[in-house]
């Protein structure tokens, strides 16, 4: 039941194929929203320890669109976004990487996400 009710709650959004990847990254990019995404895979056990890190800063970064897909499902994304390892932590700002993040490092994350929004703030 707990589990059940944590998805619910969720703030990071799972996609599953291209056609959601487009509709989030266009919608964020019309908001000017920046897209923090997690390039995870379900047998990467640091991929695994990062997603309640990864649901933690989603909650805290409000204005920043959460997003985490499994590079084993949604192929086609992880090879165009140049996905080498997991996992990988790629930030977007109209749709345009601009910084990525190789390995399961919450404090960098944390400091590169930081980094965008306060730098975005100050426009």
């Amino acid at each position: 039941m707990e589990d059940t009710e944590k998805l619910k709650k969720s703030k990071v959004i799972k996609i599953d194929s291209q056609k959601s990847w487009e509709h989030y990254i266009s919608h964020a990019t019309n908001q000017k929203y920046f897209v923090v995404v997690h390039f995870s895979a379900f047998w990467c056990v640091p991929s695994i320890v990062m997603n309640p890190v990864f649901e933690e800063l989603a909650s805290t970064y409000q204005d920043v669109l959460f997003l985490t897909l499994d590079v084993d499902e949604v192929k086609e994304i992880a090879s165009k976004m140049e996905i080498k390892a997991m996992p990988t932590f790629l930030l977007l700002n109209g749709g345009t990487p601009v910084e990525k993040i190789v390995g399961a490092n919450p404090d960098e994350i944390r400091k590169m996400i930081d980094h965008f929004v306060q730098s975005y703030k100050s426009e």
